[in-house]
């Protein structure tokens, strides 16, 4: 046997090459000059039920003055499914402002009565598809940007997960799969109908998605017409193996942070 018990070589067996792990972000070349960097953005989708002898409207106010007060990028949803229900959407470089902003701005005064629905908890973090032409505003400023967007008051958020199947086909098969994909969604954006969030959530993800999409627009309508025009792409029809649960939401209040 080439190894001992504990997973190491054996004496008179050399270490074998540990595998070069690069971790950073890429997109298309720039003036002939490459894109790297080392820099992604998280977001976090918490949903709450108001209890009911609360006001939803006075916790929804309260909640939003709390994450300013702490400075946090943060959009607060009305719940369209839930009367009594709301969610906060927070985001930040560093994970850590979730532990430690949001969550101590959550656990304060009538705050510490919101119930929290852990089945449509979403926390990802942006990643590159290698052709963004400018890398750095779209891992880092655009997803933010179109959250707060003053036009754009409806939303829905949720979570997939790809089969495995896809990961082996051919990458020249994948880009193809995922070019029908983007051109869909490139031109609702192109006539104002919906615009995207695109998070990785591998590991992030109690359920095991592996992305987190928001969409985003002036009407509800078009965000889900939009889902209903990607089921017919192959990567869905074929390679989607989980989809949801969806919350459906309108903002109630916006911050940019600090």
């Amino acid at each position: 046997m080439s190894e001992s018990t504990t997973g190491r070589p054996a004496a008179g067996h050399a270490e074998p090459e540990l595998p070069h792990i690069d971790v950073a972000e890429r997109g298309a070349p720039r003036d002939g000059r490459p894109q790297v960097i080392d820099r992604r953005l998280f977001m976090q989708l918490l949903v709450f039920r108001c209890p009911s002898a609360a006001d939803p409207a006075e916790l929804t106010r309260a909640v939003g003055q709390a994450l300013e007060t702490q400075r946090v990028g943060a959009v607060v949803y009305e719940d369209v499914s839930d009367p009594r229900g709301i969610a906060v959407l927070t985001w930040a470089e560093d994970p850590a402002a979730f532990v430690e902003k949001v969550r101590p701005a959550l656990n304060r005064g009538d705050l510490r009565g919101l119930e929290l629905r852990p089945d449509f908890t979403m926390l990802g973090r942006t990643y590159s598809t290698g052709y963004e032409q400018d890398l750095e505003y779209w891992m880092l400023r655009r997803p933010a940007e179109t959250v707060l967007n003053p036009a754009w008051s409806w939303a829905v958020w949720y979570p997939l997960r790809r089969s495995g199947t896809f990961s082996k086909l051919e990458p020249r098969e994948q880009g193809g799969i995922l070019r029908e994909h983007g051109t869909i969604g490139r031109a609702y954006g192109a006539q104002d109908l919906a615009h995207d969030i695109r998070l990785a959530c591998h590991g992030l993800d109690a359920r095991d998605n592996e992305f987190v999409i928001g969409l985003v627009g002036k009407e509800l309508h078009p965000l889900s017409h939009i889902v209903q025009a990607m089921r017919k792409t192959r990567q869905t029809s074929e390679f989607i193996s989980q989809m949801g649960p969806f919350f459906v939401g309108r903002v109630a209040f916006r911050s940019a942070g600090g």
